[in-house]
């Protein structure tokens, strides 16, 4: 029996890792809207097993999205320990977008709450008020424009993440010289006035 249950154990983390390994390969190159059961397909099991270790597909992407999600709240850690603060925001913003034209679900888990996964929110919101106290940092310095609003950062992953509908294989390229197209606009010294921020879907309730 002991044996029985060692093996079951074995088995069941084998599948875990699997439907995991899946999941990110297909978020990364075709973002969230795959179903569960095309995930399990993939994955060479039943949709009974995938919903066994992950009940819902938000604890999927959770799961999915946890390192890049860490990596991305450590480089708003990083960006606030710089001295200038506008280095901080530009490196953010050239970080963000390069992460996004690696990984295509990035942009959606970034921006969806997902507010039962407690691990993942908290890494997501500590980033979003990283990146407002950035702002305000970068504005108090007198070098980022005066009307930069946090859901404008929507607007930048937007533009970022359409770059992969027609770039190809040129994406990381094109999407560094979008990134660097877009600090220019954003410096302060630059800014002529615009039209008010967009309503766009980021979740900044916790700011």
């Amino acid at each position: 029996m002991p044996e029985k249950s060692t093996r079951l154990r074995t088995d069941a983390a084998h599948n875990r890792a699997r439907i995991l390994e899946v999941a990110e390969r297909t978020f990364e190159t075709e973002g969230l809207d795959v179903s569960m059961s095309e995930l399990a397909r993939r994955a060479g099991l039943g949709v009974a097993t995938v919903y066994r270790h992950f009940p819902t597909k938000a604890d999927l992407v959770a799961e999915a999205f946890a390192e890049p999600m860490a990596e991305c709240a450590g480089m708003l850690d990083e960006a606030l320990a710089d001295p200038d603060p506008w280095r901080g925001f530009c490196r953010v913003i050239e970080e963000v977008c390069a992460m996004q034209a690696r990984n295509h679900g990035f942009s959606a888990a970034i921006v969806t709450a997902l507010p039962d996964q407690a691990a993942f929110a908290e890494l997501r919101d500590r980033a979003l008020r990283g990146f407002a106290e950035l702002i305000r940092r970068a504005k108090e310095a007198g070098a980022l424009r005066a009307d930069f609003a946090v859901s404008d950062l929507s607007l930048v992953l937007l533009a970022n993440g359409g770059l992969r509908s027609g770039a190809g294989a040129a994406t990381p390229a094109a999407s560094r010289r979008l990134a660097g197209y877009l600090l220019q606009s954003f410096r302060a010294d630059a800014a002529a006035p615009l039209p008010p921020p967009a309503e766009l879907p980021l979740d900044v309730s916790v700011l």
